[in-house]
C-alpha cells in the first residue's frame, strides 16, 4: 500500500473539487483587486519603501519557518543594496544573508523569466555559499543523490522511537520529476493563484535538494504570486503569514502528502492563508496611506526632528500612552524639553490631551487630521 502521495500510480496528476474551491478563488481575486488598487494609490516613494519592507519580511520570515533567525538590519541593508536603493543606516551583511536575499530578489523582480534547472541551481548555491548547512557539508547546486536504500526522510522523536513525517522520492527520480514540474510551471494553462498553491506543494514534495527545499518552495510561490499580480513590487508577505500559522502549515503538508492526488484540502488551506495575508496587508496599506495623507495635510506645519519622530511613531501605531516621560526617553531629551515640544504640538493642533492629571497626562494625535 502506498504511504506517500508521490508513490501513487496517478502522481502527479493532481485533482481538486472545483465546486468547493471556485467560491474561494473568486473571493481571493476580489481581495487581490482591492489590494492592487491600494498599491496603485501609493506614490512612487511609498511603493519603493513598501517593496523594501515586504521583501525584507519575506526573507526573514521564510527563514524563521525553518528555525533560522536572520538579523533584520542585515537583511534590510542587503535588500536595499540589491534593489539599488540609496537609504541611510545601511550595515554590512553576511554573505549567507546576501544569498537568501539574492534568491528572493531574483524570484520576485524577475518573475516573468522562465524557471529553469540552472536558475534553481543558482538559488541553491546562493542559499549555501560555503557548501555547508550549519556544520554539515551538503551537495550544493545539484539535485540530491541519496540512493534507494537511504531515502531522504523528515523525522522527529528520540532514537528508536522515530516518527517519519515524510519520505521524499528516490534521488533516481529527481531529474525526471523536476523536468515535469518545470515544464508545468512555465506553462500558462491554469489560474495563477491556483498554480501558486499547487507549485508550493509539488516542489516541497519532490524535495529535490539536500537542504533548503522549504525556502525555495516559498520563493517559487512568491515568484508565481508576482506573476499573478503582474508586478514586481511586493506589498504582502505570505511567508510572514505562514510563520504565524507554522504548526498548521506543517500539519496540512503532512496530511496532504499522505493522502490522495485530490489536493483540495491543501488548496483550501493555502487559499485561506493567502486571504489572511491579503487582509493583514490591506490594514497595513491603509496605515501607510493614512500616514501619507497626514503629512500631505500638514506639510506647512514646522516640526523639529524630535517632534517629527514622535508623530511618526504615533502614526505607525504607538503602544500604550504617550506621556512627557516617554517622549523624553524616546527622543533622549530632558523632561522640560519634552514638555515644551508637546505643548508646541498641541498649539499647532497636532496633539490633544487625554484625560488625566499630572504625571498621568497622556497625549494623542488629533483624529480630525487623520
Amino acid at each position: 500500500m502506498s504511504r506517500f502521495i508521490h508513490q501513487l500510480s496517478d502522481w502527479p496528476n493532481f485533482t481538486w473539487q472545483e465546486d468547493t474551491l471556485h467560491p474561494l478563488l473568486v473571493k481571493l481575486r476580489m481581495q487581490q483587486g482591492r489590494l492592487l488598487g491600494k498599491m496603485e494609490a501609493l506614490g512612487f516613494d511609498l511603493k519603493i519603501e513598501a517593496n523594501l519592507e515586504t521583501i525584507t519580511q519575506d526573507v526573514i520570515k521564510s527563514s524563521e519557518i525553518e528555525g533560522e533567525i536572520l538579523d533584520f538590519h542585515e537583511v534590510r541593508s542587503s535588500v536595499a543594496r540589491k534593489l539599488g536603493l540609496e537609504i541611510s543606516g545601511l550595515v554590512p551583511s553576511d554573505r549567507h544573508v546576501d544569498g537568501v536575499v539574492e534568491m528572493m530578489i531574483d524570484a520576485t523582480q524577475n518573475h516573468a523569466s522562465a524557471l529553469t534547472k540552472e536558475r534553481l541551481y543558482g538559488w541553491h548555491a546562493a542559499l549555501f555559499p560555503t557548501g555547508y548547512s550549519g556544520m554539515s557539508k551538503i551537495e550544493v547546486a545539484q539535485w540530491r543523490t541519496n540512493n534507494e536504500d537511504d531515502p531522504m526522510q523528515v523525522v522527529s522523536g528520540a532514537m528508536g522511537k522515530e516518527k517519519v513525517h515524510f519520505e521524499a522520492p528516490s534521488s533516481m527520480r529527481i531529474e525526471k520529476e523536476m523536468d515535469i514540474f518545470i515544464d508545468w510551471f512555465n506553462a500558462k494553462e491554469l489560474d495563477a493563484l491556483m498554480k501558486a498553491a499547487i507549485a508550493h506543494l509539488w516542489f516541497v514534495t519532490i524535495h529535490p535538494f539536500e537542504d533548503g527545499n522549504g525556502r525555495m518552495a516559498r520563493a517559487i510561490t512568491d515568484m508565481q504570486l508576482a506573476r499573478a499580480d503582474e508586478t514586481s513590487y511586493r506589498f504582502y508577505s505570505m511567508s510572514a503569514q505562514i510563520r504565524k500559522e507554522r504548526n498548521d502549515y506543517y500539519f496540512i503538508l503532512e496530511q496532504t502528502q499522505r493522502g490522495s492526488t485530490d489536493i483540495t484540502i491543501w488548496i483550501q488551506w493555502y487559499f485561506g492563508c493567502l486571504e489572511r495575508t491579503y487582509a493583514s496587508t490591506e490594514a497595513s496599506l491603509s496605515k501607510i496611506l493614512q500616514k501619507a495623507e497626514f503629512w500631505k495635510t500638514n506639510v506647512a506645519v514646522h516640526l523639529n526632528n524630535r517632534q517629527h519622530a514622535i508623530v511618526n511613531k504615533l502614526l505607525d501605531g504607538f503602544e500604550g500612552k504617550l506621556t512627557t516621560t516617554k517622549y523624553a526617553k524616546i527622543t533622549k531629551c530632558s523632561r522640560d524639553t519634552a514638555l515644551r515640544d508637546v505643548t508646541d504640538l498641541m498649539e499647532k493642533g497636532v496633539l490633544t490631551k487625554e484625560e488625566g492629571l499630572g504625571k498621568n497626562t497622556s497625549y494623542v494625535l488629533v483624529l480630525s487630521l487623520l
